[in-house]
Parts: C-alpha cells; sequence; structure tokens
C-alpha cells in the first residue's frame, strides 16, 4: 500500500487524475487514465488515454518524454494493464524504458488485471505503491468500474422536474422546464455517456431527436438512442426515425409488434431488437445485458415517468441526475416516479449544482 513517504506524491497523482479528466466521454469502454514521469524532481512528460484503441496512458507519457527516462517514477492513476487487448501490455513498456518505481492509484477492477499488473513490474525489479487517492479515481471512473466488473452499463436516471416533483403538466403533452443553462448540461451529458434510453410515450408525447448539441467548436459525439418499443410503434416522421441512417438508433420490440412494422422501422436505419417480457413490456434487465455486449459502458434513462419507475423498482439505477427548477404545476402534473415504491428508495446527496435558475442534484441510491 501506500508509504508516508509516497503521500508527498500526491499533488502528482492529483495532476495524473486531471489529465485522464481529458479523456472523459471518448475512451469508453475504456477507464479514463492519466499518467507522468518524475526524473530528478521534475514532470518530463504527461499522457493521458484519448480513446479505446489507442495508445494507454502509460505509453502515450513514455512517447512525450525527449530524453531517457531509465531511472524515473512513473505516476499512473490507474494500474498498468499486463494483457492483450485492443493495445499490448503497458506493463512491458514500462519495464523496457527502465523506469525504477511506478505509484498506482487504483488497482484495476478489470478481472483480466486485477493486480497482476502490479505483480509484473514487481517481479522485474520495479518497486510499486498502490492507493494513492484510490477513492477519487474510482468515482472518476465510476462508469468503467461498473461495467468491467458486471457485463452491464452503468445507468443514469435523468429528469428535469418542477419543485413539486412533475416532469410535465398534463400526460402526453411537453412541458419545458428547465432554463438554457441546464439544457446545456443535459447536451454536456449526451456528449459524455454512450447511449441514452426513452420510451415509446416519451417518444410520442415529445417527439426528441436526443442528439448532443453544442457549440460549433467543440467536437460532439451523439449516443446511442434506444426506444422501447414493446409494440413497435414508432412513427415513421418522428424526429427520430428520420435522423436513424445517421444517429446509431436501437429499437427494444417484444413479440406483441407487427413484422410489417418491425420492417418498417428497419428500412429506416433503425436496427430493431426482440426482448421477452417482464409484465407485458421489454425485459429491461435483458436490455441492459444486450448493451453490455454490445460495450455500450453507460446508459441515460430520460424517460418518462413509467420507464424511470421500472428501472427504479428494480433497482436498476446507479446514479441519478435530477434537474429542479423553480416552479409549481400541482395537481394534474406527471409525477417523476410514475408508480408507486415499496419499499422506499433512500438516496445520498452527493453534490448541488446551481445551473442558471435551476438546480442539478447528484445523488445515489443507498443499497440495503
Amino acid at each position: 500500500m501506500i508509504s508516508t513517504e509516497t503521500l508527498e506524491y500526491k499533488k502528482y497523482m492529483k495532476r495524473a487524475i486531471e489529465l485522464a479528466e481529458m479523456g472523459r466521454g471518448t475512451t469508453s469502454p475504456n477507464p479514463m487514465v492519466g499518467a507522468l514521469i518524475l526524473k530528478d524532481g521534475r514532470v518530463v512528460a504527461e499522457g493521458y488515454h484519448k480513446k479505446a484503441g489507442e495508445p494507454h496512458a502509460e505509453i502515450v507519457a513514455l512517447n512525450n518524454a525527449s530524453g531517457n527516462v531509465s531511472g524515473s517514477t512513473l505516476i499512473v492513476s490507474l494500474e498498468p494493464c499486463n494483457h492483450f487487448g485492443r493495445t499490448p501490455p503497458c506493463t512491458e513498456a514500462i519495464i523496457n524504458a527502465g523506469i525504477k518505481k511506478v505509484i498506482v492509484g487504483m488497482v484495476d477492477p478489470n478481472p483480466k488485471c486485477a493486480g497482476s499488473g502490479i505483480k509484473r513490474l514487481r517481479d522485474a525489479g520495479i518497486e510499486v505503491e498502490y492507493g494513492l487517492l484510490s477513492d477519487e479515481v474510482a468515482k472518476q471512473n465510476e462508469v468503467f468500474i461498473k461495467y468491467i466488473t458486471t457485463g452491464r452499463p452503468f445507468v443514469i436516471a435523468k429528469a428535469a422536474i418542477s419543485l413539486d416533483g412533475k416532469i410535465s403538466a398534463v400526460a402526453g403533452s411537453s412541458t419545458e422546464i428547465t432554463g438554457v443553462e441546464a439544457k446545456r448540461r443535459v447536451h454536456e451529458l449526451r456528449n459524455e455517456y454512450s447511449a441514452i434510453l426513452v420510451g415509446i410515450g416519451t417518444v410520442l408525447a415529445d417527439d426528441p431527436l436526443l442528439t448532443t448539441r453544442l457549440d460549433a467548436n467543440q467536437e460532439v459525439r451523439n449516443p446511442v438512442r434506444i426506444v422501447i418499443d414493446s409494440k413497435a410503434r414508432l412513427p415513421l416522421s418522428s424526429k427520430i426515425a428520420a435522423t436513424a441512417k445517421d444517429v446509431k438508433t436501437i429499437a427494444a420490440v417484444t413479440s406483441q409488434a407487427e413484422l410489417a412494422d418491425i420492417d418498417n422501422l428497419k428500412e429506416k436505419g433503425i436496427e430493431v431488437i426482440g426482448f421477452d417480457t417482464w409484465d407485458g413490456l421489454v425485459d429491461i434487465e435483458m436490455l441492459l445485458e444486450e448493451l453490455g455486449s454490445r460495450e455500450i459502458s453507460s446508459l441515460i434513462v430520460e424517460g418518462g415517468s413509467s420507464l424511470l419507475a421500472s428501472f427504479v423498482k428494480a433497482n436498476l439505477v446507479d446514479k441519478y441526475l435530477i434537474f429542479v427548477a423553480p416552479k409549481l404545476i400541482g395537481i394534474g402534473g406527471v409525477d417523476l416516479i410514475g408508480d408507486e415504491l415499496s419499499p422506499l428508495r433512500k438516496l445520498k446527496f452527493e453534490r448541488i449544482e446551481k445551473l442558471g435558475e435551476d438546480v442539478l442534484i447528484e445523488a445515489y441510491p443507498v443499497r440495503q
């Protein structure tokens, strides 16, 4: 573990975490990792993992070093890999570079690594310590940890509500809840996470596009759009159908769907996947298994209220992002959770942020 002497490296590990953050939204299904190299008391190289399939942070740092790094110290936020994946093992490059000491933030939870990288380095005579700011690294990589240990995506329940907990004024209609700054944050989230999920009711009521729209000078990626559509009722005139050949789109249907309707969706460029039913609806646990098998590591569940309720009741939500507007809708409005919850679900508030007139609450379920 970490010695008193190693605590002196804390500021460098913080920098490694900052570097890792530069890969947010682009590394999936890989983790965010940052690294730097110290020699003679100064930083001689830095690097971070930019994208799955591209060099890992340690390799980038080694490649960025202008001189000989033999005898230096490597600071890396996550344990170096010791297996062949999309890229060769980082451990061998570290050994061949003559690195003398490695400080690791967190042991890699990937079963293919999980301590084997540290063991390989130690077997090669390199001094290795781990656990420095591991909680911060774990929080940064919460998506990767859930995905790599369960095979399922990290699930975010996202909603915009009035102060009295309503997502719209009338069932089947669209209501403007939050302001410009909150809406911008929603698009930043879409740019970060792998996929976004809505029910067919939301599509029929709002006709959403579900793409990422940010400033023209920002690099933008669209999440995979998924519609829970048991009977294949997605309108062919909808914005989602009209853009399906440009943005990856999946319709999750059941045996209740007519073959002709399925064929029509496919002609629009929509991938249709059939699922077993649970209480007459798409089995959402099987849906998560399918998405995980496709390397979709994170999923925003955006509504409506019945869909959110099904995820909450099944204890499938990993994080809540709730935008609260200073508005009151009153009787007749649609509740955030469209079903009874028994027992009640307890949450832990992690962070509260002001966005213009609105507030964003980040919360995690308290597992019983």
